[in-house]
């Protein structure tokens, strides 16, 4: 559940007429907040040349007033980022200042074999780099030979090889470009004086753009004033993350024509059709089960109601570094109402189940409010295999459902009954074919070769 997987990043770029740039990404970033916590950036274009604004924390923390007011320009880039390893050492955007660009990732290259051969063969160090600073690196040297970004992104794009969904900027122009896949989202969107990319649409509702349209898997789009140009620089295959329609979107954006509030009700309405289940409610775990929950409720005919209260004044507990600091914040963030599910025989509806642990302790927090009986329904299927494309999932062997069968885990958590929204029912409620979506998670087939990686994935049997 949310408590054990993160997303991790998201990104923002906006190119005006009217130098509030950078005001308008600390809009969008605040919009894109869900998609990374502990950390934020902006880059900006000024007279001085590109300057950046991050630190650790929530995006109105990092950020301050007087130096929003300070900063006039026209464009601008910014970037979320979850926990990961480095701390500062790692923030984005990456600045070059000698290559004049600037440079933020949402995704991950499960394999970097081919930049740090690349990057080796021309004796740049990058031992201590991330995937996210490789890539810039690559970037960076072909700025160095004189190339335009443009003209620089496409001749390091081989090196990449993963999943990207990127904005960047020199002094001209604005960039955003996906991989051949498209496995994390990426938007343009019009603003009255000039566009604006976003790793989510919600973000275009912030800040007083339209959506436009996706960019599409493959495609690199810029702007400058000239306006808006693309280009196709690879052959694609679409091949959205699904788990960004169980989760990770925000539930106002919309996806390849899908608002992904409408969906997770889908899922909910399919669940009540293989699971039944005779009870007095259903309950969401807040927030992203809510629209599942609801649709259950719609289809089976079963009352919903809240019966958790959620804390909405602390930090999404997955993003706590250690499982004790997380386990403990279960309780700080939800707590159930005993009057709700006192005597209760109730449904749980939850997106995900990761390691199980959450699951265990929201069950035992039920239970302990006087719940009658629990029955834990999830509206996606097992989550059997680890991701290698920007979702932070444990290794192999700390996924429950790689290790137990759907009774054994019943029986860890503490439920009387549990049951998964099967993977044809997920696929058929989300509207697109299986073909276009990624689901490696669940059925351990990678859009994306994962090269080295493949060999630390066993196949589990269902």
């Amino acid at each position: 559940m949310r408590q054990e997987l993160t997303e991790k990043c998201g990104v923002f770029g906006a190119f005006t007429a009217k130098r509030y740039a950078h005001r308008m990404t600390y809009y969008g970033l605040w919009a894109l907040q869900h998609r990374g916590q502990e950390a934020s950036g902006i880059a900006t274009v000024t007279e001085h040349g590109i300057e950046r604004q991050a630190g650790e924390g929530l995006v109105p923390h990092v950020y301050h007033e007087a130096e929003l007011a300070e900063l006039k320009s026209g464009m601008a880039i910014g970037h979320n980022r979850y926990a990961t390893s480095g701390g500062v050492d790692h923030l984005q955007p990456i600045v070059y200042e000698d290559a004049g660009f600037a440079f933020a990732h949402n995704g991950n290259l499960p394999s970097t074999l081919k930049l740090l051969d690349f990057l080796s063969s021309k004796g740049l160090a990058c031992d201590e780099m991330n995937d996210s600073e490789l890539m810039a690196e690559a970037i960076a040297f072909y700025r160095r030979q004189g190339k335009s970004l443009v003209d620089s992104i496409e001749s390091a794009w081989p090196l990449f090889t993963g999943a990207f969904s990127c904005v960047a900027m020199d002094n001209e122009s604005v960039v955003g470009f996906r991989d051949a896949c498209g496995i994390r989202p990426l938007s343009l969107g019009m603003l009255e004086d000039g566009f604006a990319i976003a790793s989510e649409t919600c973000a275009f509702d912030a800040v007083g753009a339209a959506f436009l349209r996706d960019i599409k898997p493959g495609e690199m789009a810029w702007i400058s004033r000239a306006g808006l140009k693309s280009r196709q620089v690879v052959s694609s295959r679409m091949a959205l993350d699904i788990f960004e329609f169980v989760y990770f979107s925000r539930p106002d954006s919309m996806l390849y024509g899908r608002r992904v509030n409408e969906v997770r009700r889908a899922y909910g309405r399919q669940l009540a059709r293989e699971f039944p289940i005779k009870a007095d409610l259903v309950l969401p775990v807040p927030d992203s089960a809510i629209p599942a929950a609801l649709g259950y409720s719609e289809e089976s005919g079963v009352r919903f109601d809240h019966g958790f209260i959620k804390n909405r004044y602390i930090h999404r507990t997955f993003i706590r570094p250690t499982q004790e600091m997380r386990e403990r914040d279960v309780r700080t963030k939800l707590n159930p109402v005993p009057e709700v599910v006192m005597g209760k025989s109730v449904i749980v509806i939850d997106d995900s189940i990761v390691r199980g642990t959450t699951t265990a302790k929201i069950v035992d927090m039920l239970l302990g409010a006087g719940a009658k009986n629990v029955h834990v329904l999830v509206s996606s299927p097992p989550v059997r295999y680890p991701d290698f494309y920007g979702i932070n999932t444990p290794n192999q062997d700390e996924l429950i459902a790689a290790r137990l069968t759907v009774d054994e885990i019943r029986r860890h958590i503490g439920a009387d009954s549990l049951g998964y929204l099967s993977f044809d029912g997920m696929i058929r409620a989300t509207g697109l074919p299986r073909t276009k979506l990624n689901s490696s998670c669940f059925d351990g087939i990678y859009a994306i070769d994962i090269g080295e990686r493949a060999k630390t994935v066993a196949a589990v049997a269902t």
